[in-house]
């Protein structure tokens, strides 16, 4: 009984009434099969400036003339090496000129000049370090010190001992 087809709605004939069923259901797959999708997904086409690319072709171009010219003349070059004796010029004889070194010179000598006169000055300048005077008043300071201190510092220094006290080995 439940392999027997069940209509949802009441009918007097079963038998017609599936085959109508599965004839409708049947076209109703051959047309879900057949059908075109509605919503184009295939994206934006590229504009025609952005394919072709003009700039890349023009720069591109450009370093092949250039390739083409440095070709050209490596090749003169060596067409000329090998049609000539084949000497070597390796000696390079020309003077360096400078425009500017009279000047350049005319300033380093001014330099020298100007600080070979400063150093005359401070060798010539006597120092205005009094240094006798400072070490008289160290004294007298120390001095002062040594009278209003309860334990004078020169004594002290005297009475330290001078003698070195040795250890025995292994005794700390």
């Amino acid at each position: 009984m439940h392999r027997s087809y069940q209509p949802l709605k009441p009918v007097t004939n079963r038998y017609l009434r599936q085959r109508w069923d599965q004839n409708q259901y049947n076209d109703h797959r051959r047309k879900v099969m057949s059908a075109l999708p509605v919503v184009d997904n295939r994206g934006m086409k590229t504009p025609p400036h952005i394919q072709l690319k003009l700039k890349k072709l023009q720069q591109q171009g450009e370093r092949l003339a250039t390739i083409d010219r440095d070709n050209r003349l490596l090749a003169s070059k060596l067409a000329d090496i090998m049609t000539s004796k084949g000497l070597v010029d390796h000696r390079n004889q020309y003077n360096l000129k400078s425009l500017n070194a009279d000047k350049r010179r005319e300033e380093v000598l001014l330099f020298s000049r100007q600080n070979q006169a400063i150093y005359q000055r401070i060798v010539s300048r006597r120092s205005e370090y009094h240094r006798q005077l400072w070490l008289e008043d160290w004294e007298r300071a120390e001095c002062r010190r040594d009278s209003i201190s309860r334990y004078p510092r020169r004594l002290a220094d005297k009475q330290r001992s001078t003698r070195k006290v040795k250890f025995a080995i292994g005794e700390q």
